[in-house]
């Protein structure tokens, strides 16, 4: 955890070091965080298994910066945010697996073995 927070610090003062919190509005960061995905699904265009991983970790840095740079802009708890996103999906999730859904999905089409 100490780990996570001193990241933010770093982000935040990097930040405001370049008077960038002006940009730093909700709708910017989230198109940044939009692009930088798009830019990190490039990685992949011409092949599902051959990719620059050095250029894949960048992109995913970019992608998670921006994520904690919003979170940081909306106050929030990014940890606390993921750990209710996945309590609810965990919800919805057992839900189906007991209605028989989640066995009843068919992957063959994307490869993936049922």
């Amino acid at each position: 955890m100490e780990r996570f927070e001193q990241l933010k610090e770093r982000i935040d003062q990097f930040t405001k070091d370049r008077n960038w919190e002006q940009f730093h509005t909700p709708v910017n960061l989230a198109k940044s965080i939009s692009i930088e995905a798009a830019e990190l699904l490039e990685c992949f265009q011409w092949s599902n298994e051959e990719f620059d991983k050095e250029h894949l970790l960048e992109e995913l840095a970019d992608v998670m910066n921006y994520c904690i740079q919003l979170s940081l802009v909306l106050d929030v708890d990014i940890i606390d945010c993921i750990n209710e996103k996945i309590d609810k999906k965990n919800i919805r999730t057992t839900k189906q697996r007991f209605e028989g859904y989640g066995a009843a999905l068919d992957f063959s089409r994307s490869g993936r073995q049922q």
